[in-house]
């Protein structure tokens, strides 16, 4: 890459700026080489290119590079450089996809086998039990090792710990929800804002208007990062139950005539701002509600 940059005249300095799409884990390596070049490097969501260049036929890579450099011109005044990837990020966020991915597994062939009980002989049960425990447990060590691996990663990076730590004071947020956020956000180096986090984590919701013929309600919008926001919907399921405040805040906008979903919306979204805040702040969560009371 820098071989090919230097053919091209292309100067590696703050004056150059790269923009690629997000492309999962095919753009790591441009990430991690353009922070050690010290070039700012933009990632960018696809459905944003896209949409930001109108009506467009047709799809190859060089048409797609072509649009890329068309859009960076054009939006070179809002264009963000996304931060320097943390060194340990990357090695979090792998271990918790190979912990989802074991859980699946362990989970499908629990399931399956729970169905098997329900409508097959008593010697093909006991056939299956003797095959599938073997895998079972091979599973269920292999996720104990995983989650020991990654809570030895994050006592390893002091910035990591403290943050962890911050994130876990906060009522009704649990150590994977934790992660999860650390994960997504970089550090929290990837949102300027709290209401940029709780967007991406799809819980804001957004007026459906449009003159006096739509009247909408207010709906959260579905491009969001879905795993983090079903993590949010069980933390918030769990603060109503294990809370007072939250517990309170339930019932009084359940007795207002609120839909019990737009409730626990309402709780994620209470949910990531805190998150943002405490880490910004840089101390715990203080519960003024028991205070209070």
């Amino acid at each position: 890459m820098k071989r090919w940059l230097l053919q091209l005249n292309v100067p590696l300095n703050q004056q150059t700026i790269v923009v690629v799409e997000n492309t999962g884990i095919y753009h790591r390596l441009l990430w991690q080489f353009f922070s050690k070049q010290q070039i700012d490097l933009c990632i960018e969501n696809a459905a944003q290119v896209k949409w930001s260049l109108g009506i467009a036929r047709g799809k190859n890579d060089k048409v797609d590079s072509r649009r890329l450099a068309l859009y960076a011109a054009r939006h070179s005044d809002r264009l963000k450089p996304s931060p320097v990837l943390h060194q340990h990020v990357l090695a979090l966020k792998d271990l918790i996809t190979l912990r989802n991915k074991l859980l699946v597994q362990l989970k499908s062939i629990e399931t399956a086998f729970n169905e098997l009980k329900v409508v097959s002989p008593v010697s093909f049960i006991r056939t299956s039990e003797k095959l599938l425990t073997p895998a079972i447990k091979g599973l269920k060590q292999s996720l104990k090792k995983v989650e020991d691996q990654i809570t030895t990663l994050i006592k390893k990076d002091d910035q990591l710990l403290h943050v962890y730590q911050l994130l876990i004071s906060i009522p009704g947020v649990g150590p994977v929800t934790a992660i999860y956020l650390i994960c997504c956000s970089n550090v929290f180096t990837m949102c300027t804002s709290g209401k940029q986090l709780a967007c991406y984590c799809g819980v804001v919701p957004f007026d459906h208007q449009s003159g006096i013929s739509i009247k909408g309600k207010h709906r959260v919008h579905k491009m969001a990062n879905k795993e983090l926001k079903q993590l949010l919907h069980m933390c918030a399921l769990s603060a109503i139950q294990h809370y007072v405040e939250f517990k309170d805040y339930y019932n009084r906008k359940k007795q207002e005539g609120k839909h019990p979903m737009a409730i626990l919306n309402a709780i994620r979204n209470k949910i990531v701002l805190r998150a943002f805040a405490v880490v910004k702040n840089d101390r715990p969560y203080v519960n003024n509600y028991e205070k209070a009371a």
